[in-house]
């Protein structure tokens, strides 16, 4: 029986951003050595080691043209997946026309990791502005990534600086949040963060504390109703069905010690309301994480940078505990599994 891990893969993003440079320092850092794991960094080959050479990194990898290559490697080891690009990439520029190959990335990724070829996949960021106009309507990674996997549900996590942020809302003009925070859906929300807090994080009893959307969580109604007409009537619910999850907190003074000890996530209504306080607290070395997903996925909490894409300053923390979490995950969910 091969008790050998499945790979994590790692896409590698907008051509044009500092995902290749990325790849080149987790390949500098020998990551898969400390972390004993193969890892396959999916991108153009040729591109990834120009864009390494440019910063100074000697990029440690072997080369291969699809994942079934690893069987002749038994041992841990990092290696390139090779996907060409459409055209020439021009460093700090993106063009829609590599739109396809950055989609064909994840496409790739999440396949493999759908079919169990891969263990979990860690996501180098991508340019929005250029896969629009090749897909009309597309708003990121995680709608993209449910719509490959066929779910519907999906929470956006953010982990880091020893805090976990879960949004009930995510990419949303302000005006539409309140619409799009209804019973049924805030539910289903809690529900996914706290069986993710028990599968990939091994909590028995998740902790969860729930912001209010208003300003002093609404101050029984005179700031607003949602608290009192949606949000408290679902912690409620999932109060008397043995959960425990609190709330609902005024935001402003939810992130200090004496709540965050006793807990393990906090969900916060829309993305500028629980973000902010982490990515402080994290200095550049959050995660991004995908819950509901049928598969694992990571990815790092920055965008593009694209003026600093060729350049050597470039901070690669996020990328590193991007993936050293999503190999924790798969261990843990292999672990459940079994």
């Amino acid at each position: 029986m091969n008790t050998t891990p499945a790979p994590l893969l790692i896409t590698s993003g907008e051509p044009a951003g500092i995902g290749p440079e990325l790849c080149g320092l987790v390949s500098a850092q020998a990551l898969h050595t400390q972390l004993n794991r193969t890892l396959v960094i999916l991108g153009d080959a040729e591109l990834l080691d120009q864009r390494s050479h440019a910063i100074g990194v000697s990029a440690n990898w072997q080369r291969i043209d699809s994942l079934e290559e690893l069987a002749r490697f038994p041992q841990p080891g990092l290696y390139v997946w090779h996907h060409p690009l459409c055209v020439p990439c021009t460093t700090g520029r993106p063009t829609p026309a590599n739109a396809p190959y950055v989609l064909g990335l994840l496409d790739s990724a999440c396949d493999a990791c759908l079919s169990g070829s891969a263990a979990a996949m860690v996501t180098a960021p991508i340019q929005k502005s250029a896969i629009s106009p090749h897909w009309p309507g597309f708003m990121g990674h995680t709608e993209y990534l449910a719509a490959r996997c066929g779910q519907n549900e999906v929470v956006m996590m953010l982990a880091g600086g020893g805090l976990k942020v879960a949004l009930a809302t995510t990419h949303l003009p302000l005006h539409a949040v309140p619409a799009a925070i209804t019973v049924d859906g805030l539910r289903t929300t809690l529900e996914i963060v706290l069986t993710a807090l028990q599968r990939h994080w091994g909590c028995t009893k998740p902790t969860v504390l729930v912001t209010g959307l208003n300003p002093h969580a609404g101050e029984s109604g005179d700031l607003g109703r949602e608290e009192i007409e949606v949000i408290r009537p679902v912690i409620d619910a999932l109060v008397a069905q043995g959960h425990d999850v609190r709330g609902p907190y005024p935001a402003d003074t939810l992130f200090q010690p004496k709540y965050l000890q006793e807990a393990d996530a906090v969900l916060a209504m829309y993305h500028d309301q629980g973000l902010p306080v982490l990515k402080f607290a994290s200095f550049g070395e959050g995660v991004n994480i995908s819950l509901g997903l049928p598969i694992i996925r990571t990815s790092v909490d920055h965008g593009t940078a694209l003026d600093l894409a060729g350049t050597r300053h470039i901070n690669s923390g996020s990328m590193v505990e991007a993936i050293t979490l999503a190999h924790t995950m798969s261990l843990k969910a292999q672990q459940v599994h079994s």
